[in-house]
């Protein structure tokens, strides 16, 4: 697992023994960044279910202001911080070791890209997703990324947050979510 541009374009990621961890793919990654490669820079990213924290890596090496990564398990949060160290974009993270539900009930701030990748068995799509919606901490023009299994059915959205399309890379699929401009 390497950081693909950047950065620290080609700098390898340390990952966990055994299987609680399934990182993200180079291919479904490159696909990933490849949507939004254009809503990177200067933006602020919550990486959630951050695993090893490549998703939010690999949008700080593409020029993202900050990132917020959320990993429930202590190992896990020490490895993302470690991974920060070695790619040297420490300096505008953070790394919350706690819940993600618990995390997004508690946000006091915005983000203008959000990455949602849980494990697979846990089935935690709808209920992230709704919480994000529900607490709004999504900034206008604001996209919501989630990998998961091509036959998880994704939820739909009041707006302002609109489903916006799915792409499948495989046996995974990329959703993207849109925050249009509300008025108050």
């Amino acid at each position: 697992m390497r950081v693909i541009t950047g950065a620290a374009r080609g700098r390898r990621l340390k990952e966990l023994e055994g299987y609680e961890t399934r990182p993200t793919t180079d291919r479904v990654k490159e696909g990933m960044f490849n949507i939004i490669q254009f809503d990177i820079e200067g933006r602020k990213v919550l990486d959630l279910f951050a695993g090893t924290g490549q998703l939010g890596i690999e949008a700080l090496s593409r020029g993202a202001a900050s990132a917020v990564f959320v990993e429930h398990r202590r190992e896990t949060a020490a490895l993302i911080r470690d991974n920060l160290k070695l790619t040297g974009l420490g300096g505008c993270a953070q790394v919350v070791c706690g819940e993600v539900l618990a995390y997004l009930s508690s946000a006091r701030e915005k983000f203008d890209l959000i990455f949602i990748d849980p494990p697979y068995a846990a089935n935690l799509w709808e209920n992230t997703i709704n919480t994000i919606s529900r607490f709004d901490i999504l900034s206008n023009h604001g996209i919501i990324v989630s990998e998961s299994p091509v036959e998880q059915d994704m939820p739909l959205l009041s707006p302002p947050y609109l489903l916006h399309r799915s792409y499948r890379y495989g046996k995974t699929k990329i959703t993207t979510y849109h925050r249009e401009e509300s008025e108050l």
